[in-house]
């Protein structure tokens, strides 16, 4: 079941970090944090999945957000599937490039 979660974590890292460079934007890392919650009873699908998503760059807050919600709600496969059955948050933090 972890490995569900770190498949969504790699489907959209791999989407928001291609989408920000053809949006030519600066990205000099990503890290992407993602935790759940399960029913308590079998089959103890997913019910609440959480991403958080670290970005370092010079990067446009607008370009980030399209990028993520491009990927959550358009490309990323795994997320349209887990999504089915949980409710899928995210949110993310910039931070400035890095010295």
């Amino acid at each position: 079941m972890e490995a569900l979660l770190g498949a969504l974590g790699a489907c959209t890292s791999v989407d928001v970090a291609m989408i920000l460079a053809k949006k030519r934007q600066k990205l000099e890392s990503l890290e992407v944090s993602v935790s759940g919650e399960r029913a308590p009873e079998p089959p103890e699908v997913w019910t609440k999945i959480e991403i958080v998503y670290r970005l370092a760059g010079q990067l446009d807050e607008k370009a980030v957000r399209d990028a993520i919600e491009l990927s959550q709600n358009k490309y990323c496969s795994v997320a349209a599937m887990l999504g089915k059955a949980a409710k899928i948050t995210y949110r993310h933090e910039i931070v400035g490039p890095k010295t």
